[in-house]
């Protein structure tokens, strides 16, 4: 069986974006799924192409989880990516908005479309923010990639 492909997607791929593929991984290894999925993060701009996520991303999932997501390196989004996974995930409305201009037609969704406190709304962008403001993005983001998993197996698919 062929495994669903996953892309998460901010701007940098240095602070949200790797924190979802890191926690979404996670969530698969606790449930013993990850053989099932294929999981990527990367970014809107070519800023940090080939740089590991932000110290904050890596500090607080360590704290939380001791979860080690390091050995990440951040990547361009592309019209490929967008052509061949089947769920692409935005962090806001702005990089999915970067996103349909590679590719009109693609089937993008806001992460926070998985959040039972504000559905639709962003993840606000943790850099420059200091760690209190990486720790109200690992909340936010742990709950919604747990949910978006959840989706996708009560559903089979997406909505």
């Amino acid at each position: 069986m062929k495994p669903t492909r996953v892309m998460f997607f901010c701007l940098g791929n240095i602070c949200r974006s790797p924190l979802a593929e890191g926690l979404f991984c996670h969530h698969l290894e606790t449930r013993g799924l990850a053989h099932l999925f294929h999981v990527e993060s990367s970014g809107t701009s070519a800023y940090h192409v080939g740089d590991p996520p932000d110290l904050g991303s890596q500090r607080v999932v360590l704290k939380h989880l001791n979860l080690d997501i390091s050995h990440q390196r951040a990547q361009q989004l592309s019209a490929w990516h967008l052509d061949e996974f089947d769920i692409v995930v935005a962090m806001d409305e702005s990089n999915r908005s970067n996103a349909l201009r590679l590719r009109p037609a693609a089937r993008v969704y806001l992460l926070r479309d998985f959040d039972v406190e504000s559905p639709g709304d962003d993840v606000p962008d943790p850099y420059g923010g200091g760690p209190n403001q990486f720790e109200v993005v690992y909340e936010m983001v742990y709950r919604c990639t747990e949910r978006l998993l959840d989706d996708l197996l009560q559903n089979g698919k997406l909505k």
